[in-house]
């Protein structure tokens, strides 16, 4: 999988300031506007927004209330999965482009990725705060997810599969890096495919601390791509 790489590449402050969220409505749309320069997103991240378009030409920021988490503790792998992931190949960092062409397939229901969107998070990637996990069969990608790793904590962005549970092994691949670094994974809302994973609501305040903590805390050396 490559070797590890010690540090990311910290790029240049954002010249955008992200209002304050305590007043924001629960649905959880912030502001809109800004660019997505590694600088602007990775901000964004620190204190609780993440990037998704409003309409073809306006890109929103958002923090909902409640907030969409996997708690890395209590994740659990049912027998089913672990006979599951004995038929795939797991890769890390190593088809991150191809994982979220996947994520922006146009044919999907609620599509929202956008060529734009590919181009700053392969950016992102290349500079060492992007990840993904590829889920392989016969050397063909059939399922992963891609994401933002700062320390111990993960914005976890989308996922895809062709093969049955090929997602829900992407998620518990990446649990089992997160776990031994108590990290907080962020799956911003909680819809009914998430539960499956396992996700759970997390008020807007407590996520906010551990925000702060995990983006503090030294995380995953995630492989180089």
């Amino acid at each position: 999988m490559g070797s590890a790489r010690p540090l990311p590449i910290e790029p240049p402050t954002t010249g955008w300031q992200f209002p304050v969220i305590d007043d924001v409505e629960p649905e959880g749309l912030v502001a809109m506007g800004a660019d997505l320069q590694p600088g602007t997103l990775l901000e964004a991240y620190r204190n609780g927004y993440f990037p998704m378009p409003v309409s073809t030409t306006a890109m929103g920021w958002w923090s909902p209330d409640p907030r969409g988490v996997i708690e890395v503790a209590n994740h659990h792998v049912g027998r089913t999965l672990r006979r599951s992931m004995r038929g795939f190949e797991v890769t890390i960092n190593r088809r991150f482009a191809e994982v979220m062409g996947a994520c922006g397939d146009p044919t999907r229901p609620h599509g929202w990725i956008t060529d734009d969107i590919c181009d700053a998070y392969v950016t992102l990637h290349q500079m060492g705060w992007a990840h993904s996990v590829e889920i392989l069969e016969s050397g063909r990608l059939v399922g992963g997810l891609y994401g933002i790793g700062i320390g111990a904590f993960f914005a976890g962005e989308s996922m895809f599969h062709h093969r049955t549970n090929a997602s829900k092994a992407a998620v518990a691949v990446l649990v089992d890096l997160l776990r031994p670094h108590h990290a907080l994974f962020d799956v911003q809302w909680t819809t009914p495919h998430l539960e499956t994973l396992g996700a759970i609501d997390m008020d807007r305040s407590t996520y906010l601390g551990r925000l702060a903590v995990a983006t503090a805390a030294p995380g995953p050396a995630w492989p180089d791509p």
